[in-house]
């Protein structure tokens, strides 16, 4: 056996306990998704919308370039949709990205502390192999798709204009912009509201498995 159970089972037990705190941030993400969505008139499933992202990036992935294939979709926030980041589902921020730069940028959505650029879709994109250790893995990726450096740097630049042209987009601003306000106040307090979470779920359910237990 080349792993260490035990090392597993306390990582699935610590896992389970944050896994409440994270829904109740889930929760207040999406809705003050919701509100929003309801002010600015558009939402993600209508059809304008849709209409709009395919217009602007085809069927090929926002990051990468590469055409998407129906398996190998994801549905990307790019602002990413937990508390380091607190992106929303909204116009704007939800396009459909491949399933390999979706998972790629999740080191830059649940960093702590951004060091590229102010938003994790703009620091996945600045991995330009220039500013970051020789270990990252971010840089990795992007060199393994793109090993010419000058190749890379462009499209990665292209990249981030682009992405930046569509949020700009009349129809979707609005949207935009009331996000972008929302995340100012709401990062300030998702900290703690997760920790808060936490300890009521920790507590609460000590508290009723007990009383179970003494039932019995």
């Amino acid at each position: 056996m080349d792993f260490d159970p035990s090392r597993l089972l306390r990582k699935a037990t610590g896992r389970a306990k944050s896994d409440v705190a994270n829904k109740l941030v889930s929760m207040l993400l999406h809705e003050l998704s919701r509100r929003i969505t309801l002010r600015s008139g558009l939402s993600v499933n209508g059809e304008v919308y849709s209409r709009l992202a395919t217009e602007f990036f085809g069927q090929n992935c926002p990051y990468c370039g590469r055409g998407l294939v129906a398996r190998h979709v994801a549905v990307e926030h790019l602002d990413g949709m937990n508390r380091r980041r607190a992106g929303l589902h909204i116009p704007g921020n939800v396009v459909l990205s491949c399933s390999d730069c979706n998972r790629e940028k999740r080191r830059d959505d649940q960093a702590v502390e951004l060091k590229l650029a102010e938003s994790g879709w703009e620091s996945f994109l600045s991995h330009d192999s220039t500013r970051c250790v020789q270990s990252c893995k971010s840089c990795d990726y992007w060199a393994s798709l793109f090993p010419d450096p000058a190749t890379r740097a462009k499209h990665l630049a292209l990249s981030r204009e682009r992405i930046l042209e569509f949020r700009r987009t009349p129809a979707i601003a609005a949207a935009i912009e009331a996000s972008l306000e929302a995340q100012g106040s709401v990062k300030n307090v998702l900290e703690s509201f997760y920790r808060e979470g936490q300890l009521y779920a920790q507590t609460k359910i000590a508290e009723l498995a007990e009383s179970v237990l003494t039932v019995r």
